[in-house]
């Protein structure tokens, strides 16, 4: 499997988070009766990893059957049918953007990437590639909904990938955001392992 940095270090205290092309605006193209249409914009993006505990089914050449989800993986830890092992899995994901800056997001099937002997070792090779991280991004407002006498309150932020994203609040964190323009967040930037600059940030939760 690639290096998980171009320089074949995991710990940069700084990345560059890939800037996503996620369209806010309007895109027109010319249709077949010259009326303009929008258009949607369409970018994969790393969205999660996990670990998972496998055994070694049948050995193809250099390659290895894990199952229970016979999915092919190298053998490169040389191992033999029968064995345990721990497997790192990706999750990317495909991001629709519409004009109206609402992303629809159809995940892709977990993919067995990598082995290990231990869970602890599988575990720290995913947290290279999944960081948890307090951030300050810009507020872009709030506002307030009532139906049958109920209000709901929600907050819309702007993430570092530059895409727009509503969370629901309290009427407290409603009332503190009114004024402000920049707020913390817990992000969890999730890079992609054969292009370690490459990442998405996802909101996590409020930092205060």
């Amino acid at each position: 499997m690639s290096q998980y940095s171009s320089n074949g270090q995991y710990g940069k205290r700084f990345v560059k988070v890939m800037v996503l092309s996620i369209v806010t605006g309007l895109v027109l193209i010319m249709g077949a009766c010259s009326n303009n249409q929008e258009a949607e914009q369409t970018v994969g993006v790393p969205w999660d990893y996990r670990v998972e505990k496998a055994v070694v089914g049948e050995l193809i050449d250099g390659d290895m059957v894990i199952l229970p989800d016979n999915e092919m993986l190298p053998n490169d830890e040389n191992y033999a049918t029968g064995d345990t092992i721990w497997t790192l899995q990706y999750m990317g994901a495909q991001m629709v953007t519409g004009s109206d800056g609402k992303n629809e997001v159809t995940l892709t099937a977990w993919e067995p990437i990598k082995s290990f002997k231990t869970e602890q070792a599988a575990k720290e090779d995913m947290d290279k590639l999944k960081i948890q991280l307090n951030a300050e991004v810009d507020l872009v407002g709030v506002y307030q909904t009532e139906l049958n006498g109920k209000k709901r309150q929600f907050a819309v932020v702007t993430l570092p990938s530059g895409n727009q994203v509503k969370q629901p609040i309290d009427e407290e964190r409603y009332q503190q955001l009114k004024t402000m323009k920049k707020v913390n967040v817990m992000l969890e930037e999730v890079h992609d392992f054969s292009d370690y600059d490459m990442a998405y940030a996802k909101f996590k939760g409020w930092a205060s």
